[in-house]
């Protein structure tokens, strides 16, 4: 086995051991050059994985305002709003929004007018229990700020609306999870859902804020 050795050692041009050394140093390099630039695209590329969000209804609030008698404003909020968020940073057209709360849970601060507004005067809760909005377009204007085309159904009617939606940040909480706050304030005109009643005293015009913080699935 040694004579072997020896004579195939010898047999082979010592150019060609030279040759194979210097090939295999440049495919050694060119396999490192590779791996260096994959693992920089892996840090630097951005995730842009649409992420869900659980509406938190003990962070979130839906207020709104409306006039009386022109000469002021009451206002309210409904409590325990309830839906999901779908935000994708990178590619927006992704995200969407969903978000609905009880016309029983309507609060402004006085049980008796309360009880007025889950009337059929009002709000009708008892046929139409549900206020909600959904989104059908997602679409970055600037800086945090995105377009989004919903549909509202208030008062079992639904109509389109435009509004611009504003991402107020995302980072951990201190119970291990992750979290995304949105916000937007718009404007309806509550004839337009049919609910007409006392347009005189109370006004037409309401603007609702709906400021939602979720937590990520």
């Amino acid at each position: 086995m040694d004579n072997i050795s020896i004579s195939t050692a010898r047999n082979y041009p010592k150019h060609g051991v030279e040759v194979c050394i210097v090939e295999t140093k440049r495919i050694f390099s060119i396999t490192k050059i590779f791996f260096i630039c994959g693992l920089l695209l892996t840090v630097s590329s951005p995730v842009t994985a649409s992420e869900v969000f659980k509406v938190d209804p003990v962070h979130s609030a839906i207020t709104f305002r409306v006039k009386h008698l022109g000469i002021s404003f009451v206002h309210g909020r409904f409590n325990n709003a309830t839906g999901t968020i779908t935000f994708d940073e990178k590619m927006p057209g992704s995200s969407s929004i969903k978000v609905s709360v009880k016309v029983a849970d309507i609060d402004t601060s006085n049980a008796e007018r309360d009880e007025d507004l889950k009337s059929k005067d009002f709000f009708d809760a008892e046929k139409y229990p549900v206020i909600s909005i959904y989104s059908e377009t997602f679409r970055k204007v600037s800086k945090d700020i995105y377009e989004v085309s919903c549909r509202l159904t208030l008062h079992g009617i639904t109509r389109p609306l435009t509004v611009k939606v504003r991402h107020i940040g995302s980072g951990s909480d201190s119970w291990g999870g992750y979290r995304a706050g949105f916000e937007t304030t718009f404007l309806i005109k509550r004839s337009d859902f049919g609910m007409t009643h006392m347009l005189g005293g109370v006004g037409d015009n309401v603007e609702l804020t709906v400021n939602i913080e979720g937590i990520r699935k």
